[in-house]
């Protein structure tokens, strides 16, 4: 074949080609418009039954219920610990010693003092009464003897003085002597033999000493948009990141009035009591909190994202006019979205009748973050619309109400 005709045949050829692939592309491009044209613009999931519970969230440390600071009154080096990390105390058992030369030489100090303040004393009462018999006789005039019984009030004045800084002394001297002021475990020391302790201002702290690791309690900080939901008695499920798949339970028994403000935040502190018998639990992990508000069994629940579904004419009228502020849920309850268990609310949901959205008011009760329990207004297997496409040719991405991104 001549390389003039060979030229021109490859030339229709692919240009053939190119129009064959352009056409195919437009009628895939057709064929996807049509099948999305005739999918419905509203995605719907069914009301099932199943179970909710409801919780308050929250995150504390733990602690045990009784934790005693040891410290020491006095300055001075330490001479002995007899007790270390871990160690189990009794109450009154000997724990530390501190170097007590100074305290002693303080003492024998103030017992000398006091030996000569006595002889003092002895010297002062003897030249009374040898005045009062001058007196009598009157060898000496009133002024003397008046200066002599002043001089032994003033001795035994001295007296008294001496003997207080004796006791004192002695006081002094006891204290180096540390004691356990209850039964328990050592979880911290906090000095070493040699090292010197100084009472100036505060008193050292030489031991930290729990009463019982099996008594522990949470100190959990609850936002105060939650702690109107909380009350003593309420039942607890938390885990720690030592044991991240087990579950360990407690209960409320306490919710303290003082707030707590950390950068414009208010939290309230709420002591739950736990049970630590296996001793997993250790001072000072991080508990992150579920607080049990109430709980349903096998109740109608329907997925939240209903209750978030506007329909494209309402969200023009809220556009054009927008809510009045004042009339407004406050914004704990628009945060949360949880409503008490003990009020059940009135909100609105669509379902699919005839292929169109109809309004359905529902009453609704407790709600976990996914689903909110139904109490009347709806049965089971209705479906509800979850989500409305809107007409924007582009795909979007919105949130499925079972968790996830889903492409439409």
């Amino acid at each position: 074949m001549p390389s003039g005709k060979r030229f021109h045949w490859l030339k229709w050829f692919w240009t053939l080609l190119v129009l064959a692939g352009a056409a195919g592309a437009g009628y895939f491009w057709w064929q996807h418009r049509r099948n999305e044209e005739a999918m419905s613009p509203y995605q719907t999931m069914p009301v099932t039954r199943g179970d909710l519970t409801q919780v308050v969230t929250a995150t504390g440390q733990i602690n045990p219920v009784i934790n005693v600071q040891v410290g020491s009154q006095i300055s001075g080096i330490i001479q002995k610990l007899l007790v270390d990390f871990n160690s189990t105390v009794t109450n009154g058992q000997l724990i530390a010693q501190i170097d007590p030369a100074t305290y002693q030489a303080n003492l024998q100090q103030g017992l000398a003092e006091l030996a000569n303040a006595r002889a003092q004393l002895e010297l002062a009462a003897v030249n009374a009464r040898r005045s009062k018999e001058l007196l009598d006789s009157r060898l000496i005039p009133q002024s003397d003897y008046d200066q002599v019984i002043a001089t032994l009030h003033q001795a035994e004045a001295q007296v008294a003085m001496k003997s207080a800084a004796v006791q004192r002394a002695q006081t002094d001297l006891a204290r180096c002597s540390i004691y356990s002021p209850i039964d328990g475990i050592v979880i911290d020391r906090k000095v070493d033999v040699g090292q010197t302790v100084a009472a100036s201002l505060s008193a050292p702290t030489l031991f930290v000493i729990a009463n019982d690791l099996r008594n522990m309690q949470i100190d959990a900080n609850v936002a105060e948009a939650d702690i109107g939901l909380v009350t003593v008695g309420l039942p607890v499920h938390f885990t720690v990141d030592a044991y991240p798949y087990e579950t360990f339970r407690g209960e409320v028994i306490q919710v303290r009035n003082a707030p707590i403000t950390v950068q414009n935040v208010v939290t309230y502190d709420t002591i739950i009591r736990v049970n630590n018998d296996q001793l997993k639990l250790k001072p000072g992990m991080t508990a992150n909190v579920s607080i049990i508000i109430a709980e349903r069994k096998d109740c109608l629940r329907v997925p939240n994202a209903a209750f978030r579904v506007k329909l494209p004419t309402e969200s023009k009228s809220k556009d054009a006019a927008p809510p009045d502020p004042d009339k407004r849920e406050p914004v704990s309850k628009r945060r949360r979205g949880l409503p008490r268990q003990d009020q059940p609310t009135t909100r609105t949901v669509y379902i699919l009748a005839g292929q169109k959205p109809k309004a359905v008011k529902v009453k609704t009760g407790i709600s976990d973050g996914a689903f909110t329990e139904v109490i009347e207004g709806l049965n089971e297997g209705d479906e509800v619309i979850t989500f409305v496409k809107t007409s924007d040719k582009t795909a979007s991405l919105t949130p499925s109400p079972l968790g996830g991104m889903r492409r439409f």
